[in-house]
C-alpha cells in the first residue's frame, strides 16, 4: 500500500492445469487413446521475488516476538508503504492459495456474512459419480469423437462397402465403447486411490484420453507402484475381452469390426502407458521404483520426469520417421503430403504433452518437498484485541503502540469476535477515521476461520482452502488468540519456498 493507504498493484495467480494422458490417434482400423491419471496439488502463485512476512520463533508468542521493524513510532501500520525490497509489510490481504482448485470467490467486508464456499470443480458434462466421484465428459472429448468417426467410418468402407453411410453410425457407436474402455482405465486408478484412502476430486475424459485427479501423493512407493499399473492392467484385460468376444463372432461382420478395433485400441493405450517416463503410467512406476531404491520420492520423480522428456522428443522425431517407413502397416510409397503432415501434427501434439506433463510432475513435486515449510504460527501476524465501538483511528493507534498489524473485535468477556479486514480499513479515508467503529469494517468469525497454530504444510492449505477468506484467527490449543493469519502473507511465503532450489 502506498501512503495514501491505495493498495499497491499486485498479479493474479497462476493456474496449473491438469495434464491428460495422452495416448496415439485410432490406426486403422481401430483407434487407441491414452489414459492416466494426475494428481492435483496447490497451484505456484506469484510473484516469487517479494519474500513473505518474516518467520518468528516457534517458541515465542506474537505479542514477545517484537516485530516491529515494520512500523515506524506514529506510523499507521495497515497503511505503511512497502519498500522495493520488502519488509514483511503485507499488501491488501487476498484470497488463500488454493491447491488444486479455482481461485475462491472473495467474501464481502460486511458483519455477520459467512465466507462463499469454494464451488466442486467442474469439467464439462457431468455423466455419473460412480464410487462417489464425478465423471466428467469435456467439450474437447466431442471434438476426438467425431474425428475418430470420421477416420473408423473411412477404414469401414474398406473392411465393410455394404454399409454405405451406415458405417459412421457404427464408427460413432465405436467412439463411445472406446471412450468407455477409457472410462473403465481411470476407475481402476480411483477405486485403488480410494483403496488407499487417496481422495479424487474428478474423473475427466477429454482429448487424448482421460485423467483421475487423486489430491494426494501415495504414501509409499509400493503403493504408488499399484496406483499407477491398475490402469494399463485394466486396458490389458479389456483387450483380452474384446479378443475372447471376436472369437465368438463371424470375422468380416459389424460387430467382429467392431471388437477387433476396441481390442487394438486398449492394447495400444496399455503399451503406451507403459512407456516409463512421467506423465504416463508407466513414469509413475518408474518413480516408485526408483523412490525404493533410493528412499527418496523427489529422485524417482526427476528421473522419471526426465525420461519423460527423453520420451517427448522420441515422439516427436520418431512417430513420423515410422509413418515415413511403412512401419506402422503401410508401404512408405502410399504416404501422401497430407498424411505427412497429419502425423508431424500429431507426433507435435503428443510430444508437447508430453513434455509438459513431464515438467508439471518435477514442479509439483518441487512444490510438495517445500510444503512443510508453510507453518501458520511463523506466518502469524500480531494482533490487538478492540471491542466493537472502538473508533479506528484509535484501534489503528493501539495497533501501532504494539507493533501489531491486524484488530480482533473481542465481547466484553474476551472472546473474539469478528476480524477486521485490512482491505476494509484501507477504504476508509484518514480524516473519517475517528467517526468510523471498527465494527463495521468487520468480517463475523465462522468455525472455518479459527485455524490451529500447529498446522503446516498441506493441511494448513486444505484448511484455508475449506473456508476461503483474506484473514483468519490463530488460536492455541487452549482456544488462547495467537494472532490473525493473512493469506497474503501465506502466499508470499509460498511463492518464496517454491523459488528456492530443492
Amino acid at each position: 500500500m502506498d501512503e495514501s493507504g491505495r493498495p499497491e498493484p499486485g498479479s493474479g495467480t497462476t493456474d496449473d492445469h491438469q495434464a491428460a494422458r495422452p495416448g496415439p490417434t485410432p490406426p486403422p482400423p481401430a483407434s487407441a487413446n491414452g489414459a492416466t491419471r494426475a494428481n492435483s496439488v496447490p497451484h505456484a502463485p506469484r510473484d516469487p521475488e517479494e519474500p513473505p512476512h518474516k518467520e518468528r520463533p516457534e517458541d515465542a508468542t506474537p505479542a514477545d516476538q517484537g516485530d516491529t521493524s515494520d512500523t515506524a513510532p506514529g506510523s499507521d501500520p495497515f497503511t505503511k508503504h512497502t519498500p522495493a525490497d520488502g519488509d514483511g509489510t503485507a499488501p491488501p490481504a487476498q484470497d488463500p492459495v488454493s491447491p488444486g482448485d479455482t481461485p475462491p470467490t472473495r467474501t464481502p467486508a460486511t458483519s455477520g456474512r459467512r465466507p462463499t464456499k469454494a464451488p466442486e470443480p467442474r469439467g464439462g458434462l457431468l455423466m455419473g459419480r460412480p464410487f462417489g466421484v464425478p465423471v466428467y465428459v469435456a467439450p474437447s472429448w466431442f471434438l476426438v469423437a467425431a474425428l475418430i468417426t470420421w477416420v473408423f467410418g473411412g477404414q469401414l468402407d474398406h473392411v465393410l462397402p455394404g454399409l454405405g453411410a451406415l458405417r459412421y453410425l457404427v464408427s460413432l457407436f465405436f467412439a463411445v465403447a472406446f471412450y468407455a474402455s477409457v472410462l473403465v482405465h481411470e476407475l481402476a486408478h480411483t477405486v485403488a486411490a480410494l483403496r488407499f484412502k487417496l481422495p479424487v476430486r474428478r474423473i475427466q475424459l477429454q482429448f487424448f484420453g482421460g485423467v483421475s485427479e487423486i489430491e494426494k501423493e501415495s504414501e509409499t512407493p509400493g503403493r504408488e507402484f499399484v496406483l499407477a499399473f491398475v490402469g494399463p492392467l485394466l486396458s490389458l484385460v479389456l483387450a483380452g475381452v474384446f479378443y475372447l468376444g471376436m472369437l465368438a463372432v463371424e470375422p468380416g461382420t459389424v460387430p467382429g469390426v467392431l471388437l477387433a478395433g476396441l481390442m487394438i485400441s486398449n492394447l495400444i493405450v496399455a503399451a503406451f502407458n507403459l512407456l516409463p517416463g512421467l506423465p504416463l503410467d508407466g513414469g509413475r512406476m518408474l518413480r516408485a521404483i526408483v523412490w525404493k531404491i533410493t528412499g527418496k520420492p523427489m529422485s524417482g520423480t526427476v528421473a522419471a520426469a526426465w525420461v519423460g522428456r527423453a520420451l517427448a522428443i522420441t515422439v516427436l522425431i520418431g512417430l513420423p520417421l515410422l509413418t515415413q517407413s511403412g512401419a506402422l502397416g503401410e508401404g512408405a510409397a502410399d504416404v501422401s503430403g497430407m498424411d505427412t503432415v497429419t502425423d508431424a501434427l500429431l507426433a507435435a501434439i503428443l510430444a508437447a504433452i508430453i513434455w509438459t506433463g513431464a515438467g508439471n510432475s518435477l514442479r509439483m513435486a518441487r512444490l510438495r518437498e517445500h510444503l512443510p515449510e508453510l507453518r501458520a504460527r511463523t506466518l502469524t501476524r500480531r494482533a490487538v484485541p478492540v471491542e466493537s465501538a472502538t473508533p479506528l483511528s484509535e484501534a489503528l493507534r493501539r495497533a501501532n503502540e504494539a507493533g501489531a498489524r491486524a484488530l480482533v473485535i473481542v465481547d466484553a468477556d474476551g472472546e473474539p469476535r469478528s476480524l477486521v479486514r485490512e482491505a476494509a480499513i484501507v477504504g476508509v479515508p484518514e480524516h473519517r477515521r475517528p467517526w468510523v467503529a471498527v465494527s463495521g469494517l468487520a468480517q463475523d468469525l465462522t468455525d472455518g476461520m479459527r485455524v490451529s497454530a500447529e498446522l503446516a504444510g498441506e493441511e494448513l492449505l486444505d484448511t484455508l482452502r475449506a473456508t476461503p477468506a483474506t484473514e483468519y484467527l490463530v488460536v492455541e490449543e487452549s482456544g488462547a488468540i495467537y494472532g490473525v493469519l493473512s493469506a497474503a502473507d501465506v502466499e508470499r511465503a509460498f511463492v518464496k519456498a517454491m523459488a528456492r532450489p530443492s
